[in-house]
C-alpha cells in the first residue's frame, strides 16, 4: 500500500498522527513529517488507511 501525501493541502490538524504515529508526525512548526518512503511498512497498512480516512482536508490518499 502507498499513501500519497499532498503537503500543500495539509493544514496540520494532526489526526493522521493520532491514527498512525509510527507513520506521521507534526513537526514543531505544524508541518507534516512522513516517517516512511515509498510503500507503507508491513503491518502498518490498517493504521495508514485510518489516517487517510480521518484527514479532514483530504491531504492523504491511499493507493495500491
Amino acid at each position: 500500500m502507498k499513501v500519497i501525501v499532498d503537503l500543500e493541502r495539509c493544514e496540520g490538524h494532526g489526526l493522521c498522527e493520532d491514527a498512525a504515529p509510527e507513520l506521521f508526525e507534526l513537526g514543531d512548526e505544524g508541518d507534516l513529517v512522513v516517517r516512511f518512503t515509498g510503500e507503507v511498512p508491513a503491518g502498518q497498512e490498517e493504521r495508514a488507511a485510518e489516517a487517510v480516512r480521518v484527514c479532514p482536508v483530504g491531504a492523504l490518499r491511499g493507493g495500491a
